[in-house]
């Protein structure tokens, strides 16, 4: 096989992990992590990303109950049942604790380019986003290189001012994600993709 096709199998090997071994991972080995992610491309190189790396369980803790009431309320707020309401708060309020390292993935626009109309300012404010979103993807697979799990969690999105305020974040940081990482106690199966004709056009 050749180099290539060995990296692409690398590539396609990743996983969405959401069950984690207790053990740390090493300060080193996230920094490693984190600095992989930051060679990521973004619009006009502002890089927008910013990351808020959680391992103190106390914090993680913190994070994980403020996120839950939140979620509680949007999920009495639909009408959800309240056995259900109770099991899903619960289970994101655990997946958050077990998760030996949590990192909010940010955006800060205070670099981004500033338009007057509300067209051209929507339009940079999705290149932020996106070259974030960049950075997170290159941040799992980073973690898997080092023989780590890691699965991205939109929750802050529904929640960023309770997420900021939880963690005591700059204002001008927009949290965008919660990417959680850790050693695997188990590999998810392999999932179902659709093929490339239904997603693809060469033209």
């Amino acid at each position: 096989m050749s180099e290539s096709s060995r990296l692409h199998t690398f590539l396609c090997s990743r996983r969405s992990v959401r069950q984690f071994k207790s053990a740390a991972v090493a300060q080193d080995v996230v920094r490693r992590i984190l600095l992989t992610a930051t060679c990521a491309p973004s619009a006009h190189n502002r890089q927008p990303w910013r990351f808020a790396v959680v391992t103190d369980a106390n914090r993680r803790s913190v994070l994980a109950d403020t996120m839950a009431e939140r979620f509680r309320e949007d999920l009495e707020r639909d009408g959800t049942p309240s056995d259900q309401v109770e099991a899903q708060v619960q289970r994101s309020r655990g997946r958050i604790g077990a998760a030996p390292v949590v990192i909010v993935l940010c955006t800060d626009l205070s670099e981004m380019d500033q338009y007057s109309d509300a067209s051209r300012a929507e339009s940079e404010r999705t290149m932020a986003v996106q070259s974030t979103a960049n950075a997170g993807v290159l941040l799992l697979l980073a973690a898997h290189a080092e023989g780590l799990g890691g699965v991205w969690n939109c929750a802050p999105l529904f929640a960023p001012a309770a997420v900021r305020q939880a963690l005591e974040l700059p204002e001008d940081w927009e949290p965008q994600a919660l990417l959680m990482i850790g050693k695997p106690a188990e590999v998810p199966r392999v999932r179902s993709r659709k093929p490339l004709q239904e997603v693809a056009v060469f033209l």
